[in-house]
């Protein structure tokens, strides 16, 4: 039934513009994730002008993606039964993912991620996770993962314990369906307080592993890019590593591949890069494409979203890709 069914937070993304002075006022750390409590993120909000509101996550990012390229997708999270966990449901269903979407009658709100974008193009996120914090084994929809072809997983999520558990239960079903895991290291930071746990993940559970090259020489506590990739490639069947302007790399079927980032005339907004770059790649693994060529529909995808503010495509990205490999 699906290409793709993914894992992640169900978070609103409220995104705004920021000078380098704000984020070093409001004291973020620059360019990562960081989690906060509401009332944080209440504060916050009161600092962010012209802020654009939408259905957001990482994962639900790359989901929103792979519609717009014309994939069969569906979103398992968690959401509050309030005015954001509404918005959330609904704009996902008008850009044609499917929700699996548990809504809880009590407890945190929905998740919130504020997204502060300084003229580098960089982004600062502080995220509120809300009730998403709540989301365990029992909120994994069995049938939804037997039925596609991939299982997305969001890093991001692995700062908790009940995700980690919905994590390996979501696993285990599409294994044992005959069916592949993906998982989005997400974060370097994320990585570095979780690392032995994730390192248990991807050697026991995991088929095709996204990361930035932080992320994956930070999972493995080594010096350089080529000894992560060496050691990652003994261990997944698939490995998408990106390096920003560099590009990328994938590693597997025991050849390594290097894609080059697609031009921009004007990078605005880097909001959003990895999960349409992951979305790309998906696509293109879930359609039977050469390892090369997944990475530059990626990379293509990814092209589009740093071009405008957010993290959706504002072009089908579907007319877009069709045009680039003709």
């Amino acid at each position: 039934m699906y290409d793709v069914v993914g894992v992640g937070n169900a978070v609103v993304d409220v995104i705004a513009r920021a000078d380098f002075a704000d984020v070093e006022r409001l004291a973020l750390n620059k360019g990562a994730m960081t989690l906060i409590e509401p009332e944080e993120a209440d504060r916050l909000m009161g600092e962010m002008t012209a802020a654009k509101l939408s259905s957001g996550g990482s994962v639900a990012n790359s989901l929103a993606a792979m519609a717009s390229l014309g994939s069969s997708v569906a979103f398992v999270g968690k959401v509050q039964q309030d005015e954001s966990g509404r918005a959330f449901q609904h704009d996902m269903a008008a850009i044609g993912v499917d929700c699996c979407l548990p809504a809880a009658a009590e407890g945190p709100a929905t998740a919130r991620c504020l997204i502060f974008v300084t003229p580098d193009a960089d982004r600062t996120m502080q995220t509120s996770l809300g009730v998403s914090s709540l989301l365990g084994p029992d909120d994994i929809d069995p049938a939804a993962i037997r039925d596609a072809q991939i299982t997305y997983l969001e890093g991001y999520l692995f700062d908790l314990d009940l995700a980690k558990q919905a994590f390996v239960r979501a696993a285990e079903l599409s294994h044992a369906a005959g069916n592949r895991v993906a998982l989005t290291l997400s974060d370097p930071f994320c990585v570095a307080r979780h690392r032995a746990a994730f390192r248990q993940l991807v050697a026991g559970h995991v088929d095709i592993l996204f990361a930035n090259s932080d992320e994956i020489i930070s999972l493995y506590e080594v010096e350089s890019f080529d000894d992560a990739a060496d050691l990652v490639s003994a261990q997944v069947e698939t490995a998408v590593i990106t390096r920003g302007e560099a590009g990328s790399v994938i590693i597997g079927n025991g050849e390594r591949f290097h894609v080059d980032a697609e031009p921009v005339a004007d990078v605005v907004d880097t909001t959003g890069a990895g999960d349409l770059y992951a979305a790309g790649v998906l696509f293109g693994l879930t359609r039977g494409y050469e390892l090369d060529v997944a990475g530059r529909v990626g990379a293509i995808c990814a092209a589009e979203i740093i071009s405008h503010y957010g993290a959706r495509p504002e072009t089908p990205l579907s007319d877009i890709v069709r045009e680039a490999l003709g």
